[in-house]
């Protein structure tokens, strides 16, 4: 199958014309680009050289890792049940579920409320 590009008559160079047009690409450069061509190897990588910004994320992934470890943990420990009592809402959960949500609703609410305060504290450029 063709590409739209290549159903078109490529414009040749006229030496007479004063533009500022790009050289020309070497033929096996053309080729690779279109397509047509094989891309060639990579370059070998050197002995003991790391890929740039995969250093920081491991540090994170392993802490990820403990905290999902830690959650496990305290949720097999404290699988007791206790009574919920909210408003007009009535219940009994687990404990270690009522203390995850409890958990996660303060971290969504502090994360909105630094949102917040950072928008206030922002100087008003736009006025």
């Amino acid at each position: 199958m063709a590409y739209p590009s290549e159903q078109w008559p490529v414009p040749h160079a006229d030496p007479d014309r004063t533009t500022d047009a790009a050289p020309p690409l070497p033929d096996e450069l053309a080729q690779t680009l279109a397509g047509l061509g094989p891309a060639g190897e990579a370059p070998a990588r050197r002995a003991g050289t790391r890929r740039p910004g995969g250093g920081a994320a491991r540090p994170a992934v392993w802490a990820g890792a403990v905290a999902l470890l830690v959650v496990i943990v305290f949720v097999a420990q404290n699988t007791g049940g206790v009574d919920i009592a909210f408003l007009w809402m009535h219940g009994r959960i687990s404990l270690a579920l009522a203390l995850v949500v409890a958990g996660i609703a303060g971290a969504v609410i502090a994360r909105a409320l630094v949102v917040a305060l950072r928008r206030l504290r922002r100087p008003a450029r736009r006025r």
